[in-house]
C-alpha cells in the first residue's frame, strides 16, 4: 500500500504541493486527477524519489525511501508519459538491462507474454530509432510490468497508443489490480479515469480538493447523476 501523509514539496524555491494526503491500497486503482500544473507530476516525482519532500512522509508497504532506497524502488513500476529509451540498445538489451537492475531471474515467460500481447515479439533486435512513439510506450509498459511491482504508477498511459494497445493495457491494469498491485494513474482524461479507477484524488494548484469513489463524490457534493468531469469542473471553478 502507498500512503502519502501531509506531503509538502516541489522544486528548489518553487513549492508545488501543499499538505496533500492520500492512500492507494493493494488491489486498487486510484486516479490522480488534475489539469497540467495541478501537481500530478511533482507528486509522482516525490513518490519515486526524484524529488525530496520539504515536509511529510511517503511510505510504500510501510517503508520510506530513505530507509532502504534499493528495496523501496524495486517495488515500483513506472510508466512515464514520455518514453525514455537508450538509442544504442536494442529492445532485447533494454529488457535484459531491466532484469539485471532488478535482479530478475525467471522472467522469460512473462517477457514473452508481454511481447506477444503488444505485438513486439519479432522486434527484439530493433533499436529505438526504428520505433514509433506508440511502440516506445509499449516498451516502457513491458519494462514496468516485468518487475511485477507492488506499486504501478502510470502517467497519461494511453497517449500515443493505438486502439488495440489501449485495450491490451486496460486489460493488463485490471489483471494487475486482481493480483493485488496498488495502481496510481495520473491523467487529465477524465472519461478514461472514470471507467478504470476505483477512487479519485482531485488535485488543483497543489492541493487535494476532494477524494473518494465516484459514488462518494456524488453524495458529498449532492450531485447524484454527475460524471467525474462534471464534479471536477464544478470543484475547480469554485477554487
Amino acid at each position: 500500500m502507498l500512503k502519502i501523509d501531509h506531503l509538502v514539496g516541489g522544486y528548489v524555491n518553487i513549492p508545488v504541493l501543499k499538505d496533500i494526503s492520500f492512500e492507494v491500497a493493494s488491489g486498487e486503482v486510484v486516479g490522480l486527477i488534475g489539469l497540467n500544473g495541478a501537481g500530478k507530476s511533482t507528486t509522482i516525482n516525490e513518490i519515486i524519489g526524484l524529488l525530496q519532500p520539504y515536509q511529510g512522509t511517503i511510505t510504500l508497504d510501510g517503508q520510506q525511501l530513505l530507509e532502504d532506497p534499493q528495496t523501496y524502488r524495486s517495488k515500483i513500476g513506472y510508466i512515464p508519459e514520455t518514453p525514455i529509451l537508450y538509442e544504442e540498445l536494442t529492445l532485447r538489451e533494454h529488457l535484459q538491462t531491466v532484469a539485471l537492475a532488478y535482479g530478475l531471474e525467471d522472467y522469460d515467460s512473462l517477457q514473452d507474454k508481454l511481447l506477444k500481447l503488444f505485438r513486439l515479439e519479432d522486434k527484439l533486435d530493433w533499436y529505438p530509432v526504428n520505433f514509433s512513439k506508440g511502440m516506445k510506450q509499449k516498451v516502457m509498459i513491458i519494462a514496468a510490468l516485468l518487475i511485477e511491482p507492488s506499486l504501478l504508477i502510470v502517467d497519461e498511459p494511453f497517449l500515443g497508443l493505438d486502439p488495440l494497445a489501449i485495450r491490451d493495457l486496460t486489460q493488463l491494469i485490471q489483471e494487475e489490480k486482481e493480483k493485488g498491485t496498488a495502481i496510481l494513474m495520473s491523467t487529465h482524461v477524465l472519461d478514461s479515469a472514470e471507467k478504470m479507477c476505483d477512487r479519485f484524488v482531485i488535485l488543483h494548484h497543489g492541493q487535494v480538493l476532494a477524494s473518494g469513489s465516484l459514488v462518494e463524490l456524488r453524495q458529498h457534493f449532492n450531485l447524484p447523476t454527475a460524471s467525474l468531469s462534471d464534479i471536477y469542473m464544478q470543484l475547480t471553478q469554485e477554487n
